[in-house]
């Protein structure tokens, strides 16, 4: 993917400076219109080998390959001019570093011990959107080329400007993993939900590692399809335990989740970090381009607990397949809060956009009929309402609802804005008393 290539941004370097600092840039302390971009939770490296150039916290950091490409992002949200400089830190020695935006290059040479500012040139944005800027070591003489810790662009008020800013509540990681987005589904509010049945197809190209496509999101739980590895993918059903901890080994044993049956070859456990709970997945090859069915039923009973079945139907079986039955304790309830959402839970992949296709979702209660969801309230995360990021968008085509991030597309949705898709019509073909 080139993201300069199709920038909806005009990105002009002007200045082809020499070596050492330029007085375009002034000494002195930053004022409200020199906006610092962390490299930490702004930036992606491409091209090194294994082990090589990484983006920590402080920046980019063990930057000796001169193939690594240090690649930032960020959005401006309307026309503008701007200075562009950037942050680096030599231990002795000096570097050349070339900077590369839109088609156009510069090599700056940097020579001051300590971290210093090295300006580039001016840019001009003509159109809201993401722009690129690419930092690559040319030459060196010491044993890395630096550690480059920011992106400076000088002479933009905040308020046109997208990017994560600082580190406060982990961001650097929230934000190089990019936003979430949600569908949130409106079954009758008369009705308790039993029963819930949605189908996902994912588009060619679009299974990018470190997707996380959740089919059927609800108050307690979790169940969809990710692309965990180059050669692992799962169909991951969790339920979180009601003790609010991100340690499962600290649930007092009256809240934990219990698994009270699986399907062959899938495996159960504990998970943690995000909330904790019940955890179970199998690993299945699912394809991109075909259509998975995922089936959730719901039973309370009179001891104030929960029991959530989950049931995955693929075309390559077809059958039903059952995932797994959790206990959840507490909890007294059918189900609440219907959604999907889409994630991406590995931050090197954060720039590569995906997408997926949610459709025919139905809701059914205990002694009633299928009901047809055609309604949902697109949502995200805090990362996008924070606006460090602004790449996410949903939205439907024909009968499917469709969820996009990551990738740094300019145009988004508005978070809160309803949308529909054209009914189908037809129930879910599915026999409930022939599940496994």
């Amino acid at each position: 993917m080139t993201v300069l290539n199709r920038m909806a941004a005009i990105f002009v370097l002007f200045l082809a400076l020499g070596p050492g600092l330029c007085s375009a840039f002034p000494d002195g302390p930053a004022d409200s219109t020199t906006q610092v971009i962390p490299i930490g939770g702004n930036a992606w490296e491409t091209s090194s080998i294994a082990g090589a150039a990484k983006i920590s916290d402080s920046g980019l950091v063990r930057w000796a390959d001169p193939e690594a490409v240090c690649r930032v992002m960020f959005r401006f949200n309307g026309p503008c001019r701007a200075n562009l400089a950037f942050s680096l830190s030599l231990l002795h020695g000096r570097s050349a570093i070339r900077v590369t935006a839109q088609g156009k290059t510069v090599v700056i040479d940097c020579q001051a011990v300590g971290e210093h500012d090295y300006p580039v040139g001016e840019i001009r944005v003509e159109h809201e959107g993401y722009v690129a800027v690419d930092l690559q070591g040319v030459s060196r003489t010491d044993s890395t080329f630096g550690r480059l810790a920011a992106l400076i662009v000088r002479g933009v008020p905040p308020s046109l400007m997208s990017f994560v800013r600082n580190n406060e509540g982990n961001f650097f990681y929230w934000g190089r993993r990019g936003p979430s987005v949600h569908l949130n589904y409106s079954p009758p509010a008369d009705t308790n939900v039993e029963w819930f049945y949605n189908e996902v197809t994912i588009p060619e190209s679009q299974d990018v590692m470190g997707s996380f496509f959740m089919a059927e999101g609800f108050s307690g739980g979790y169940f969809g399809m990710q692309v965990n590895s180059p050669i692992e993918r799962r169909i991951l059903f969790s339920i979180w335990s009601p003790f609010a901890t991100d340690d499962p080994k600290a649930i007092p044993a009256d809240q934990r989740v219990e698994l009270v049956r699986k399907g062959p070859g899938v495996h159960a456990g504990e998970f943690g970090d995000e909330g904790s709970g019940g955890q179970s997945y199998l690993i299945f090859d699912w394809k991109a381009d075909s259509t998975y069915r995922f089936l959730l039923h719901a039973e309370p009973d009179s001891s104030e607990r929960t029991l959530y079945t989950a049931y995955f139907y693929a075309p390559e079986q077809s059958r039903w397949m059952l995932v797994a039955s959790f206990r959840r304790p507490k909890t007294a309830s059918y189900l609440k809060g219907l959604h999907s959402f889409l994630e991406n839970f590995i931050p090197e992949t954060g720039m590569v956009e995906r997408s997926g296709r949610f459709g025919n979702q139905w809701a059914k209660g205990p002694r009633s009929g299928w009901h047809e969801l055609t309604q949902a309230r697109f949502s995200a995360d805090n990362t996008a309402r924070h606006a460090y990021r602004m790449d996410y968008a949903g939205g439907s085509v024909g009968r499917w609802f469709y969820l996009k991030n990551c990738g740094f597309f300019d145009t988004y949705t508005r978070i809160g804005e309803v949308i529909h898709r054209e009914a189908g019509g037809t129930p879910p073909a599915v026999d409930l008393s022939e599940l496994p």
